[in-house]
């Protein structure tokens, strides 16, 4: 795969105690120390009025800046994740959240096997459904086995439970899910997107994080902390930086922050 030019991270290696220069899709290092500045070729344009921001003043910021987007149909996911979602290895696949899985584009639908829609941002957590927007919205939905998905359900985020059949490593409880290792990062940072997007001044609930499980149908979504680690410990990885590429050039025309400055999770929470 090509080097990516847009971007160079770099991130801080806890073991050695120095910096690691990583360009493009080059594997990230796994840090349990807070991801050091990233830059991008959007910083001095799409990110321009962001830059050098922390707390409300960069989430107030970065809000104004992705809700610019254009906004499509429930019924076009379908054939939009078969973009974004697609396998690299296999591009008349796509890969499946939380199972890690590779299946046919074509076996999309509600049956055992099939793969469907799964909203990140469970829709029942400020009830905003399949509406175009929040319901539609790219950065947070992803293509998920039916039975997988089904058992996530509307859970919060949260470490532990036992093995999700066919998860891939997903675990489950009684009140939270875990993703596999290889989607914590993702899911976290496809939450807080969904939480910097709808601040509620659009006719939509005012999207939040919280340190809670249960949330139910309130506009909320934990555990911030548990969310954050993953963060950390799961770097974006070239399928999630060219999924938020594809969105931003084809779809929405807008951008998922956190991947592509995950220090900003830090800096705003």
């Amino acid at each position: 795969m090509p080097v990516n030019p847009i971007r160079t991270r770099r991130w801080k290696s806890l073991a050695l105690t120095v910096s690691a220069v990583l360009v493009g899709f080059t594997a990230p290092v796994v840090a349990s120390s807070p991801a050091a500045a990233t830059t991008t070729a959007y910083d001095a344009t799409y990110y321009k009025n962001a830059i050098g921001k922390t707390g409300t003043s960069l989430k107030s910021s970065l809000h104004t800046i992705i809700s610019s987007q254009s906004k499509i149909s429930y019924s076009a996911v379908w054939d939009a994740l078969k973009a974004t979602d697609q396998d690299p290895n296999n591009t008349s696949n796509v890969i499946l959240l939380y199972s890690g899985v590779s299946r046919s584009k074509s076996l999309n639908g509600g049956d055992v096997g099939d793969w469907n829609r799964e909203h990140t941002w469970a829709k029942s957590h400020g009830d905003f459904g399949e509406v175009t927007g929040p319901g539609t919205d790219l950065h947070h939905l992803r293509a998920c086995d039916v039975q997988v998905n089904s058992i996530r359900g509307n859970l919060d985020f949260d470490n532990g439970g036992s093995s999700v059949t066919n998860g891939g490593g997903s675990t489950v409880d009684s009140d939270s899910f875990a993703p596999r290792a290889a989607d914590r990062g993702d899911v976290a940072r496809m939450i807080l997107y969904m939480a910097v997007r709808y601040e509620g001044d659009d006719g939509f609930a005012d999207l939040e994080p919280n340190e809670k499980v249960g949330n139910g149908s309130n506009p909320y979504m934990g555990k911030l902390s548990v969310l954050k680690a993953w963060n950390e410990a799961d770097p974006p990885s070239a399928f999630e930086e060219r999924r938020n590429q594809v969105i931003y050039d084809t779809y929405q025309h807008n951008r998922n922050p956190f991947i592509d400055h995950p220090e900003w999770v830090e800096a705003i929470w």
